[in-house]
């Protein structure tokens, strides 16, 4: 079953980037596994996945421990400032920083561990009260703040799209995202790049694809259905 649902997403991902005239290499998929067991991941990884992401910290480091050393680990969920010291050297991409405070621990943190952290900065395009993020208007500023700090690099932007029934109803929220991404690009910020979106899950990749994401979080249609009652 993974193996086909694997296989399957793939293959939209390569269809869409057909349909928006796109070159494959351009996205990534991330295989999202939050709250799925390791033997999951293995089957995944033995299919040659290498780019897992994770919500919570705990989960991240407990299978970074005990899996291949060469996935590059996302974490997508909401990062506390308090657990950033655990993942700092473990983790890829950080996908959600959504505040200067944030990511001046980040900071601090790869410092003392004698590394780099690549960053994103999360969007609330959308504007939902219940979905983190800062503002389309806040991110410019953010940014600028963010690219004076150490040992942190601004590598792009992160959106949570709107939870839809049809998924064309997100395609102006990733259609913004793109071009708030271009506008940040041309000013040219130092320690600041915009080469990646990170935007689309299992409802909406394909839509994202053909809006310009660069990377696309997918979980329940690699994995199936979560099962909370193990959390």
């Amino acid at each position: 079953m993974l193996k086909e649902n694997y296989e399957e997403v793939q293959k939209k991902i390569t269809e869409a980037c057909k349909r928006a005239g796109r070159n494959r290499e351009e996205v990534t998929l991330i295989a999202v596994s939050k709250t799925k067991p390791v033997e999951m991941l293995s089957e995944i990884y033995d299919l040659g996945e290498r780019n897992f992401g994770e919500n919570k910290v705990q989960e991240l480091t407990e299978k970074e421990e005990v899996l291949p050393k060469d996935i590059h680990w996302h974490m997508i969920g909401h990062l506390q400032r308090n657990k950033v010291k655990y993942i700092a050297g473990k983790v890829a991409l950080i996908h959600s920083v959504d505040s200067l405070r944030l990511a001046k621990t980040i900071s601090e943190e790869a410092v003392k561990h004698d590394c780099e952290i690549p960053i994103l900065i999360e969007v609330n395009v959308a504007g939902e009260e219940s979905k983190f993020g800062v503002s389309a208007e806040e991110t410019l500023p953010l940014i600028e703040e963010i690219a004076k700090l150490p040992a942190i690099r601004v590598e792009g932007l992160m959106t949570i799209a709107p939870y839809v029934e049809d998924p064309e109803e997100n395609r102006p929220v990733f259609r913004k995202l793109k071009e708030l991404s271009v506008d940040i690009a041309a000013k040219n910020i130092n320690n600041v790049r915009m080469a990646i979106l990170s935007m689309g899950m299992t409802g909406d990749y394909e839509v994202a694809v053909e809006e310009g994401a660069t990377l696309v979080r997918v979980g329940t249609g690699i994995f199936g259905e979560r099962d909370y009652s193990k959390r």
